[in-house]
């Protein structure tokens, strides 16, 4: 007889601390080849514009990944399979960098890169949220988001000590290494977490659980079928809160291109190319370090308010790099970018996954997604275009102005405060 599924309780520490390991490998891995792509692209003779098209490719790749895995994933009962598949894919293109000779060669590993963190980054991040309680998400998610950008500390190093001596080709292979490691670990260690089954036998004895199943077994026949239809379809019926969410997270979305622009903007006031993976590394301390006590608070207070601040993190740094006024300018500020991403990364997940119902989760995930990966797209493009027809500066003080206007928009939208 097949050993029952583990109970939440039980799986919480495990699962979310695997997590928490395989994300700060995978990162690894990832950060040495991010940091030094530009200068890479540089060396074969491409520029802001393929830049552009390569980024927005792989983010729309990515977004539509999502779309289909939120799909999938709240319709099958094994969600590790397509976790594990997709660090491995990932892991296996990453190195090929270190043989391309052209920038197309490029566009295609990054479009297998995000096409698999699509399909396995919602199936992740709802285990994540069947492995925890409601109360827990921010903290959770604020976790596994700080190991992530301790990743994102590490790449930048190795990379800085790689490159010296093999050049940037040394590094993509190099990325190999701490790569394979994160496709054992999340191989070996996953648990699979099955919450509704869970979650039905801990509530059994709840007089307010047992209330409201009572009242769901008395429903009419037709009613029960409706609510059936509604989360059974690729688009199920969600509360309104999660549509406006959603808005304001498109709208800010526009003037979120690739960070590969902030990289492209220092060295076009005379950072020099080998000291982008330092831009990474003064990013991702800031990162990791705040990631976990902003998840924490948001679980007590208001998740939107929180993730308004970060919004207006944003606009102040894009508003410098549009300025410009120094090198020193460029490298606080870039320190100081890591406070947008901690204060809403996770929170802005955690707000989406409790304004839902647990079996549409997936769904509701994969088009949160879908729909920032899609308008990332369009303003990685719009901002290469930009920069291209009117200077460095413009598209930055247009993402700093559309940051601002979100974050207004973000701070009307009072989520609830935790006990």
């Amino acid at each position: 007889m097949d050993a029952p599924p583990p109970t939440i309780l039980n799986s919480t520490p495990r699962n979310i601390y695997v997590f928490g390991v395989t994300s700060f490998l995978n990162d690894t891995a990832s950060e040495m080849a991010y940091w030094v792509l530009p200068a890479f692209l540089a060396s074969l003779g491409a520029g802001p514009a393929q830049l552009g098209i390569i980024e927005g490719v792989a983010e729309s790749v990515a977004s539509f990944a999502k779309l289909f895995s939120g799909y999938v994933t709240d319709k099958v009962s094994d969600r590790k399979p397509i976790v594990v598949g997709g660090y491995f894919v990932a892991n296996a293109v990453k190195p090929l960098l270190a043989l391309v000779s052209s920038w197309w060669q490029i566009l295609g590993i990054r479009f297998s890169d995000r096409l698999a963190k699509g399909f396995r980054g919602t199936a992740r991040d709802v285990m994540v949220a069947d492995s925890v309680e409601n109360s827990s998400l921010g903290s959770a998610y604020g976790l596994i988001q700080a190991m992530d950008s301790a990743g994102a500390i590490a790449g930048p190093l190795l990379a800085l000590a790689v490159i010296g001596r093999y050049g940037m080709r040394g590094v993509f292979a190099s990325a190999a290494i701490p790569g394979a490691l994160c496709v054992i670990v999340a191989w070996l260690g996953i648990r699979e977490v099955h919450r509704s089954r869970d979650v039905e036998e801990r509530l059994a004895s709840s007089p307010i659980e047992a209330e409201r199943s009572t009242a769901a077994a008395a429903a009419p026949r037709g009613e029960d079928a409706r609510l059936s239809t509604n989360k059974s379809g690729w688009l199920p019926k969600l509360p309104l809160e999660f549509y406006y969410v959603m808005a304001i997270v498109t709208l800010f979305s526009l003037g979120n291109s690739s960070d590969m622009f902030l990289v492209l903007r220092a060295g076009n006031i005379g950072i020099a190319a080998s000291k982008a993976p330092l831009l990474g590394l003064v990013f991702n301390i800031t990162f990791t370090l705040a990631s976990w006590p902003a998840g924490r608070f948001s679980d007590r207070f208001s998740r939107s308010t929180i993730a308004a601040a970060g919004y207006f993190v944003f606009a102040i740094v894009y508003f410098v790099f549009a300025l410009a006024p120094s090198r020193l300018a460029i490298w606080l500020a870039m320190a100081f970018y890591g406070l947008f991403y901690a204060l809403t990364n996770a929170v802005l997940k955690a707000l989406i996954v409790e304004s839902v119902e647990g079996d549409v989760r997936g769904r509701a995930l994969g088009i949160y997604s879908f729909f920032t990966s899609v308008t990332t797209l369009l303003s990685s493009v719009i901002t290469g275009a930009l920069w291209k027809a009117y200077g460095a500066a413009v598209p930055f003080y247009v993402s700093a102005g559309i940051a601002g206007v979100s974050a207004c928009a973000l701070l009307a939208h009072r989520s609830p405060a935790r006990t």
